[in-house]
């Protein structure tokens, strides 16, 4: 039997349909195409720009730093479940447009206090800082003078305000401070401050003990400490950053020195005594207010009612804190207490939050939310570790850029025109 095929008619659109005209590549036209980034040789340079995120910085701070001191920045108290209610109260928070507007060129300035700075952002204090790089709070500084941003030294830094004086001298520098029963400490912490040039003092207020840091247990970074091998092995595995703490000054509690002499050595559990102080109380806050002279917060407040004491006592604002979940577990994001203590202070009291903020989105979400500025402190310890000062400054370079963009796309051209509308929140 013989199978007849039949083939489907041509059409004359068919027939008439053009071929596409084909060549031959040019050179010139591939190499605009086939623009081949050269290797980067600088192992720094390398990781810090492969760091678009600061979730990026902190997958390359693991990768340089022992993984007893990464968990020492990164962990929190306990079940760290405030640490994690930090991040998910900037992550439920929605942006809402409004566009038609010229964001061409967006100033992101804002004005603290009497002060005009860069963008809503502040360097929050923090301590033992050298052991995370070993060029420190004086890094730290010099890129928040650079960038036109306060940089807040600890207490319990690793270097003295004299220190950080010198290494940013045009910079903005605050003073964190934990106020001890002991008056001559803290009179001689104050004017060493005020001689150095710092304009504003930062009281802490939420450590009356010491948080209770499993991971921090676990690798024996404890008062005293008591490290274990495992410990011991794993920062053995960081050759650069062992043989940079050998070959650098010995950390310290710098501006505590005068506690045991010259020494370089202080006894971690007298520090201890020193920072948590169980009878902190009002008084200590009026004769606070009573020897600075200039600006002072107070850190470490979480409800309506602490504010207006505070500001009543004295103060000339607060900060909105948890300690990043580091002491007091369970405690309520910082964000979602901010609007009702800015209602409570009204528009003329300085309100700074701290807690969480790893994102320039969070800067634009505390703004909307009643916030002047915000702290960072894990944000830039991650690019510390990474890359010591190159590290920090690729933080804050992430940070500006991230909010100049969020900015834009808001349809809004300056950090003072951020208003509770633009925000929605559960």
């Amino acid at each position: 039997m013989t199978v007849t095929v039949t083939q489907p008619p041509t059409t004359s659109a068919a027939r008439q349909r053009p071929r596409v005209a084909r060549q031959r590549p040019r050179w010139s036209e591939l190499r605009e195409v086939l623009r081949v980034r050269r290797p980067t040789l600088n192992p720094v340079e390398r990781r810090l720009g492969a760091a678009l995120t600061i979730r990026d910085l902190r997958k390359a701070a693991v990768g340089t730093t022992p993984r007893a001191v990464f968990d020492y920045v990164d962990g929190a108290a306990d079940a760290e479940l405030t640490a994690r209610r930090n991040r998910a109260a900037f992550a439920a928070v929605e942006l809402v447009p409004e566009y038609l507007s010229p964001v061409d060129h967006p100033d992101l300035s804002t004005r603290v206090f009497d002060r005009e700075i860069a963008m809503p952002l502040i360097f929050a204090p923090t301590g033992y800082t050298r052991m995370m790089h070993h060029e420190g709070e004086a890094a730290v500084a010099r890129v928040a003078a650079r960038h036109g941003l306060p940089y807040t030294l600890s207490t319990v830094g690793t270097s003295t305000v004299e220190d950080v004086a010198a290494a940013a001298p045009g910079g903005e520098h605050w003073f964190q401070l934990y106020l001890t029963r002991d008056e001559r400490l803290n009179a001689e912490l104050l004017d060493r401050a005020l001689a150095a040039g710092f304009t504003t003092v930062v009281l802490t207020v939420d450590t009356p003990v010491a948080g209770r840091h499993p991971k921090d247990m676990r690798n024996g970074l404890t008062i005293p400490p008591s490290l274990t091998l495992r410990t011991l092995f794993g920062m053995a595995r960081y050759p650069s950053w062992v043989l940079n703490k050998l070959t650098t000054a010995p950390i310290a509690f710098a501006s505590l020195r005068s506690m045991t002499g010259e020494t370089d050595v202080i006894d971690a559990v007298r520090v201890a005594d020193v920072v948590f102080e169980p009878t902190l109380n009002y008084d200590h806050l009026a004769w606070l207010r009573a020897n600075w002279p200039h600006r002072l917060l107070v850190k470490g407040i979480l409800s309506p009612r602490d504010a207006r004491r505070a500001v009543e006592a004295g103060a000339d604002g607060v900060v909105v804190s948890n300690h990043g979940g580091r002491q007091l577990d369970r405690t309520p994001a910082t964000l979602t207490v901010l609007p009702e203590i800015r209602e409570e202070l009204g528009p003329d009291a300085t309100v700074i939050l701290d807690s969480g903020v790893t994102h320039g989105q969070d800067i634009l979400a505390a703004r909307a939310l009643g916030a002047d500025a915000v702290m960072i402190g894990r944000a830039y310890l991650y690019g510390l570790m990474a890359g010591g000062e190159r590290g920090v400054e690729r933080a804050v370079t992430i940070l500006r850029e991230e909010y100049a963009r969020s900015l834009q796309l808001l349809g809004l051209n300056a950090s003072d025109a951020i208003a509770r509308h633009h925000v929605r929140t559960p």
